[in-house]
C-alpha cells in the first residue's frame, strides 16, 4: 500500500456514511465516496462547517449545495500548485491520493541523468504532467477533453512551467497511441490513468477491463530501447492491482526485464488515524 501523507495543503479530515469531510487549503468540502461504507460517529465538528457539500441527485449526477467557495482557488505539493475548481461529478480537478505516484517517478526522472521524455495517457488537469516537467522531463500530455487540458496548462504555468518542454494534445488516447506508432516515436516512461468507462470516438461505450491489455500492449510499442518506467493507475473495482501488474509482466517485464510492484493508494483520515483506499496503481521500472 502506498499512502499520500506528505500534504500539506489537503487534509482528509474524517471519513464516514459515504462521505469525505477534507480540507483544500483553507476550504472544507463534504463529497460523496462509494468506498466509505462504514457509519462511524461524525468526529470532527467540521462537518457542521464546511463551505460545500456536494449531493447526489436520484436521476443521476448531482450537484453542490451550502455552496460558499470561490470559483477557484490553488493549494501547493511541495514546489508544485495546482488549481482547485469543484466541478460537475464531485469532482476538484485533482486526485491527492496521486502524490504519491508524482513522488515515484519524478525520483526516477533526476535519478536518470538523461534526458527522458514522457507519455502521460489520459492526463486529466496535469498532475502527473507537472510533477514530471518538474523533475526535468519532456512530457507529451493526452486527454480527450479539451477544458481538462486547458486547466493542466493553467496548473503548469501555476508552478512556473510554462515554458516547460509540455505538448498538450487534445485527442483520444488510443487513436494517438495508434498514430505514434505509425511515426515511430518513442517514449522513456509511460503514464495511463484511464477512467473506468467512457465514450470512445464514435460515442460507443467502452469499459476499462475490457480495453485495458490493449491500451497497455500498444502503449509498450512506444518504449523506447532503454525505458525507465510505466505506471498503470485503476479506479475500478473489478481490475485488481495483481491484474495490472501480470498486464505489464506480460508486455513490459517480458521484453526489458526490470521490476515489478503493486498495491493501492491510501489518504490517512487525520481523525481515526485509518486509512481510505483511493485505487490501485501498477508500476514496472528499469
Amino acid at each position: 500500500m502506498w499512502i499520500a501523507d506528505n500534504w500539506k495543503d489537503y487534509e482528509l479530515i474524517d471519513a464516514s456514511s459515504g462521505e469525505r469531510l477534507e480540507r483544500w487549503g483553507d476550504f472544507i468540502l463534504i463529497r460523496p465516496d462509494p468506498q466509505i461504507i462504514w457509519k462511524s460517529p461524525h468526529a470532527s465538528l467540521l462537518w457542521k462547517k464546511a463551505h460545500a457539500r456536494y449531493s447526489r441527485s436520484e436521476t443521476g449526477g448531482g450537484h453542490w449545495n451550502e455552496n460558499t467557495l470561490p470559483e477557484s482557488w490553488t493549494i501547493r505539493y511541495g514546489e508544485l500548485t495546482f488549481c482547485i475548481r469543484p466541478m460537475g461529478f464531485k469532482h476538484t480537478g485533482l486526485f491527492p491520493e496521486q502524490s504519491v505516484n508524482w513522488d515515484w517517478f519524478a525520483s526516477l526522472i533526476r535519478g536518470a541523468n538523461r534526458p527522458v521524455k514522457v507519455l502521460n495517457l489520459f492526463a486529466y488537469t496535469g498532475g502527473a504532467t507537472v510533477a514530471c516537467a518538474h523533475a526535468g522531463a519532456s512530457v507529451v500530455h493526452v486527454d480527450a477533453a479539451k477544458g481538462m487540458v486547458a486547466q493542466a496548462k493553467e496548473n503548469a504555468a501555476l508552478s512556473g512551467l510554462q515554458n516547460a518542454p509540455i505538448r498538450y494534445i487534445v485527442d483520444d488516447c488510443l487513436k494517438f497511441v495508434e498514430r505514434e506508432i505509425r511515426r515511430g516515436n518513442t517514449y522513456d516512461g509511460i503514464i495511463m490513468d484511464p477512467p473506468s468507462y467512457g465514450r470512445g470516438p464514435n460515442k460507443e461505450v467502452w469499459k476499462l477491463e475490457d480495453c485495458i491489455d490493449e491500451l497497455v500492449s500498444k502503449s509498450a510499442s512506444l518504449l523506447s530501447d532503454d525505458p525507465l518506467f510505466f505506471l498503470i493507475n485503476s479506479y475500478t473495482t473489478g481490475l485488481s492491482p495483481l491484474t495490472m501488474q501480470y498486464i505489464l509482466q506480460q508486455h513490459v517485464q517480458s521484453r526489458f526485464g526490470g521490476h515489478l510492484e503493486s498495491g493501492e493508494l491510501a489518504l490517512p483520515v487525520s481523525s481515526s488515524h485509518g486509512l481510505l483506499p483511493c485505487g490501485a496503481s501498477s508500476r514496472w521500472y528499469s
